[in-house]
């Protein structure tokens, strides 16, 4: 059998009006990714030219400044202005870096499991070993925040074409993967929907093009500007994608702080995590 999309095709223009809490039009949420890498296998780089020496100490040191560092600043600015992370979580973090996972914990923050290691796409699986899979992340994340994960999104947004039946499941309710909308939306798996998540408003993406922070800044302003616009008579999302070992970089982070200050600062906003957006929408959408 060929292959098909996990979802139907529908028309932002023909669809049943959403309406966030509060009379909001744009719901934001934070989606800071909390990642862990393998010393010994190709990840996420800065400089190719040594991504596949073993050890990698140029690209996996650049990594690794989120954890250690980057993702401290980054907590600094959501909890002064008042913001609750959407976490995508590797579950490897509950045994590498456990601080994490208790600042977390002690912000209530929301859980997405994120695979085990962002070192490894989530793909290659029959099915009866991708459920064991994700029974194993799930429950990990689970034991190390006191949370069930409700949300997945798999690393380097990698699915199989079971991912969603097998989350559902396991109690999961939607996906971040596809980023081809600005509203959610039912995938054909009964239960399971999309959220939208961005590759484009993400800041690995944008400065691993040579924009600035300023530039940054611009963007998620211009960002917010045209979903307001367009939410004129239905609710949008916007989804702001961070990497602590991107954005916690000193020289730019006034520029998230920034941001985080002009979004916390509209009137109709909702500032919420991608948990909310899925469970409201779940309870209110019409047929």
């Amino acid at each position: 059998m060929t292959p098909t999309e996990p979802f139907s095709y529908s028309p932002i223009t023909e669809r049943s009006p959403i309406t966030w809490p509060g009379g909001a039009r744009v719901a934001v949420y934070v989606g800071l990714n909390v990642e862990h890498f393998l010393i010994d296998r190709p990840s996420t780089c800065i400089w190719p030219g040594s991504a596949d020496l073993v050890p990698d100490a140029l690209n996996h040191g650049w990594r690794d400044y989120g954890p250690r560092v980057g993702i401290w600043r980054t907590v600094e600015s959501l909890d002064r202005h008042g913001i609750r992370a959407s976490v995508l979580l590797n579950s490897a973090v509950a045994h590498h870096h456990p601080q994490i996972v208790q600042a977390g914990v002690e912000r209530n923050w929301s859980w997405i499991a994120h695979g085990r290691t962002n070192s490894i796409p989530h793909t290659g699986m029959g099915r009866d070993e991708e459920r064991r899979f994700l029974t194993e992340v799930v429950d990990t994340i689970a034991t190390a925040t006191g949370q069930r994960p409700r949300g997945w999104m798999g690393p380097g947004l990698t699915e199989t074409f079971n991912t969603p039946e097998l989350l559902a499941e396991l109690g999961l309710s939607y996906v971040l993967d596809w980023t081809n909308d600005d509203q959610p939306y039912p995938l054909d798996v009964p239960g399971m929907i999309s959220v939208p998540y961005s590759v484009e408003l993400n800041d690995l993406i944008l400065f691993g093009r040579g924009h600035t922070g300023p530039e940054f800044l611009r963007m998620v302003q211009d960002q917010y500007e045209q979903l307001h616009a367009d939410s004129e008579h239905s609710g949008r999302v916007m989804a702001l994608a961070l990497h602590p070992f991107v954005i916690g970089q000193p020289f730019r982070h006034k520029y998230l702080d920034r941001a985080l200050a002009h979004l916390a600062a509209q009137p109709d906003v909702w500032l919420t995590t991608s948990d909310e957006i899925a469970e409201h929408y779940l309870r209110t959408r019409q047929p």
